[in-house]
């Protein structure tokens, strides 16, 4: 950690460093891993296995139906909420449940049910005293204490249903626990219901002889109040008195009907006399036998009388004797209408002494209804007493033949059924011998790789300064050695990214930029003229050469996760076709990148693709193409290109804006986004920096050294302290020019 710590700097975790480090120790992470998997196989194969059974029981109403209709719920029928099945779920947990199913069982003689009784070893807890004795307890409390631990009975959600499991070391027994736990408790809730049917019938014996006897009581005295009173029933709803009251009213309505109507006839037949009417018009005097014989002689005479006038004169004595006849006939007529008139007049008198009569006996009656009606208050208090004991006894009455017909057990069954019984497993449930080793392993490797990591951590070597990129200070000549000896030290494979963080210093240690070229060829003319140069310095002066190759550029873009580069081509077309080079030679390593081509002459765009007229940045700048269309792919590698475009380039300049949102698009979706600029001017280059972690990287091969130096200063002086210079286009094992070039 020697220059990261010491001047108090910010430091960044080196990802590439924490992975280089797991993977050297590779063999001691699997190899722990593997001893774990196979101390975790062999573990979980001497594990007894255990079994588990599960039993369900659904809780419903059963109460038998005997009226063979849709019978309403009973009073004592349970209600099937939440809380009841919560209720029965503790019920099976009960202690004199599981008693009774130990018992059944004979679990006491169980080496599992009872490790205390049986074990030759003491617990070494119970000899410190952190624990209490189990062989203090009573041998069946310690059954049931390990009954419980064994046993997990729970209510299945939303459901009335009650899951019973239980686990053992025998699989038989996992499964007749949990069913013999089923039928007991149904034994016990049909058990219950006979218990409350035999109290009940029991109860009600006494109630039903006390009550009977005071119905006959309460009846009795109804029937001596009315006998006494004289309030006889002629009905369910009245009484004799009532009767004749409606008898004699209705008679009384009768008798004045007919007295208004003889009243109403002879004051007819009156005033048609008074009148001189014919009494043939009165209906009563038609209807006379009397009158009806009279008018026939009187018709006849006329006949007599009319056939005679035409023969004889009108003083013959035969017309004056049939005349004679005729008015005596007449006479006798009228007579017989008074004798009718007088006896309208005597029926009409006869209704009215007849409706008096009745007047006289209906006010009789009415005293003696009110009388009967302030006796009839007491009769009905009687009444209501004897009806009010009636229907008790008719209730208890039907509830004791309802309990003494479920006096039986199979009248009685439970509230609960059993819906899913246990069946022997044929597998265990514990240990699952695969996923234990997996997980084991697993958290064994990854405890492995956490220890090395933290390892690399706390010994400082996973750590780098975040304003330096990659300096190694112990491959830095020390300051007052000797230029022999500084060259024959191994150069770092970035010398000059480590020159270039000496213009990120602060203003006061940094130098002038010409002083430093200034300085900087002076050493090379003093290197290059030393008459005593070695053959370490032509090897140092060969590993500082190559410091600028392709290979070594993205070697330091690979391992610092270099989002965005920018590649200026200051030499034209041979600067970018050392970049288009540099994209292939990141793309064969496995690493995602896209070339964006930005120079003039589009010379990435033909060295890449077939077709250079494809879709390109200047048609994505002017909106004439989707983002997906212009990316293409390299034809001789893996890398992609984002060709120069058929668009007017001064009218996609317009609209450089975009360019940003492109590039940070871009960088989302590939590990590395180089753009290639061609011979920029450095002022141009502002608006494609914006993004902090965009690295700079001059493509110069063929460059003089003096040539590149002045390139850095100029760069410098505009800002840009972060560099890297791409001045060979060989690889580093290539062969090697005769004269050296250094910057």
């Amino acid at each position: 950690m020697s220059g990261v710590n010491g001047g108090n700097q910010d430091v960044d975790i080196d990802l590439g460093r924490v992975i280089s480090a797991v993977w050297e120790r590779k063999g001691r992470i699997l190899g722990a891993t593997v001893v774990a998997a196979a101390l975790a196989l062999v573990g979980t194969s001497l594990m007894k296995p255990s079994y588990k059974g599960e039993t369900r029981l659904l809780i419903e109403s059963r109460s038998p139906n005997l009226s063979g209709g849709d019978a309403a719920a009973q009073a004592n029928d349970p209600l099937l909420d939440s809380l009841n099945i919560t209720s029965q779920a503790q019920l099976l947990q009960s202690t004199d449940l599981i008693k009774r199913v130990a018992r059944d069982l004979n679990l006491a003689r169980l080496k599992e049910f009872d490790p205390a009784a049986q074990s030759f070893l003491p617990d070494p807890l119970v000899l410190i005293g952190l624990k209490q004795d189990p062989m203090s307890l009573d041998p069946e409390d310690r059954v049931i204490q390990e009954f419980r631990e064994k046993l997990d009975v729970y209510a299945v959600e939303n459901s009335r249903v009650i899951a019973i499991e239980f686990s053992s070391r025998d699989p038989k027994l996992a499964a007749d626990i949990p069913n013999r736990m089923a039928e007991v408790y149904l034994q016990l809730q049909s058990g219950a219901k006979l218990d409350t049917h035999s109290e009940t019938a029991k109860w009600l014996e006494p109630e039903i002889a006390n009550l009977t006897q005071k119905v006959k009581e309460a009846e009795k005295k109804v029937a001596d109040y009315r006998s006494s009173n004289g309030l006889f029933q002629t009905t369910e709803t009245n009484s004799f008195s009532t009767q004749q009251l409606n008898d004699i009213s209705t008679e009384l309505a009768r008798i004045r009907g007919e007295r208004a109507n003889a009243e109403a006839r002879a004051e007819n037949v009156r005033t048609a006399l008074k009148a001189g009417r014919a009494s043939d018009t009165l209906s009563d005097v038609v209807g006379s036998q009397v009158i009806q014989r009279l008018k026939e002689a009187e018709a006849n005479l006329q006949a007599q009388i009319s056939d005679s006038s035409t023969s004889l004169l009108e003083g013959h004595p035969r017309l004056k004797g049939l005349r004679g006849q005729l008015s005596g006939i007449r006479l006798q007529i009228e007579s017989e209408t008074k004798k009718i008139l007088a006896s309208l007049d005597n029926e009409a008198e006869m209704s009215r002494i007849r409706e008096r009569q009745l007047m006289g006996q209906l006010n009789g009656l009415k005293a003696d209804s009110a009388k009967a009606g302030e006796e009839e208050v007491g009769l009905r208090a009687l009444e209501r007493e004897a009806t009010a004991q009636r229907q008790l006894l008719e209730t208890y009455l039907a509830r004791y033949r309802e309990a003494s017909s479920r006096l039986e057990g199979n009248s009685s069954p439970a509230d609960a059924r059993v819906v899913s019984k246990a069946v022997e497993p044929s597998e265990p449930y514990f240990p699952k011998i695969i996923p234990i080793v997996i997980v084991v392993s697993l958290a064994t490797f990854i405890f492995g790789c956490l220890i090395v990591i933290v390892s690399e951590l706390f010994s400082g070597r996973a750590l780098r300064p975040s304003s330096v990129r990659e300096i190694d200070d112990e491959t830095v000549p020390a300051a007052g050695a000797s230029a022999p000896a500084a060259a024959a030290a191994p150069l770092p494979v970035h010398q000059m990214q480590a020159e270039a963080a000496r213009f990120d210093r602060p203003e006061p240690a940094r130098e002038s930029a010409k002083n430093a070229a200034a300085l900087a060829y002076a050493k090379i003319a003093e290197q290059s003229l030393s008459e005593k140069e070695s053959e370490a310095e032509e090897a140092a002066a060969e590993a500082d050469d190559s410091g600028f190759t392709i290979g070594s550029v993205a070697h330091y873009l690979q391992r610092h996760d270099v989002p965005v580069a920018i590649a200026i081509s200051p030499g034209g077309d041979a600067g970018s076709t050392a970049t288009v080079m540099l994209a292939r030679e990141i793309a064969e390593s496995g690493r995602t990148v896209v070339l964006v081509d930005m120079t003039g002459s589009a010379a990435p765009t033909q060295m890449m693709v077939e077709n250079p007229k494809m879709p390109g940045i200047t048609d994505l700048l002017c909106g004439e193409t989707a983002f997906g269309d212009a990316i293409h792919p390299d034809r001789l590698s893996d890398a992609h290109i984002i060709p120069h475009g058929a668009s007017d380039p001064a009218r996609a300049m317009r609209g450089v804006d975009r360019l940003s949102m492109i590039i940070d698009a871009l960088a989302d979706a590939y590990d590395l986004v180089l753009i290639e600029c061609g011979p920029a001017e450095i002022a141009g280059i502002s608006r494609l920096t914006r993004n902090a972690m965009a690295e700079i990287v001059l493509s110069v091969p063929g460059f003089k050294d003096e040539e590149v130096a002045e390139l850095v200063t100029d760069f410098e002086a505009a800002g840009y302290g972060n560099l890297l210079v791409m001045a060979q286009t060989a690889d580093r094992h290539s062969p090697r020019p005769g004269k050296r070039r250094a910057a």
